[in-house]
């Protein structure tokens, strides 16, 4: 398993209720996490976008799995499928 498959990160913006979901989802479930903001990092967003093909937020990159929006059955199976949670 490489560096990256052991990486969740969370593209968000701080008006987004929905990224604020998601963050505080992932804070329950002890899962740790990178916030990348996508406001104030125009690279963050960049990086999002190349990763999902869209422009919504937010974006989780799970090992490398890619969700937009707060979708919590993808969010979960993602995290058993990388060892996250079990």
């Amino acid at each position: 398993m490489s560096d990256e498959d052991k990486k969740v990160k969370v593209y968000t913006a701080t008006w987004c209720a929905f990224c604020h979901m998601a963050k505080e989802y992932l804070d329950k479930l002890g899962v740790k996490y990178s916030d990348l903001d996508v406001e104030h990092d125009i690279n963050n967003g960049r990086e999002a976008v190349e990763k999902s093909g869209q422009r919504g937020i937010p974006v989780l990159d799970i090992g490398g799995d890619i969700i937009v929006g707060f979708d919590r059955p993808k969010i979960d199976s993602a995290l058993k499928a990388h060892g996250f949670i079990s």
